[in-house]
């Protein structure tokens, strides 16, 4: 894979809204490009065979059915909740 150069990593960088100074892009590009040769080393696995997944945990959502509570909801002839006072002694 050929080697990132420093307008690619000023690309990179434009695209994530950074701004770098000449050194830190010479500092992260051979960082980058590092990394990039690691993933792509993952494009030599075999995966003929294995199924695409997208849970591996085995969890599952837990939902509950919604119920309608009618004591705590305001009606037309209540337009307010009375609740305990939080300020009190206040001066």
């Amino acid at each position: 894979m050929a080697k990132l150069t420093k307008k690619e990593v000023q690309h990179i960088a434009d695209l994530s809204n950074l701004t770098l100074t000449d050194e830190e892009i010479a500092k992260f590009t051979p960082q980058l490009d590092k990394i990039i040769e690691f993933i792509a080393t993952l494009s030599e696995v075999d995966t003929t065979n294995v199924e695409p997944t997208s849970q591996t945990t085995g969890l599952t959502n837990v939902l509950r059915e919604d119920e309608i509570k009618v004591d705590n909801m305001l009606t037309p002839e209540t337009d307010y909740y009375k609740v305990p006072s939080i300020l009190q002694n206040r001066s």
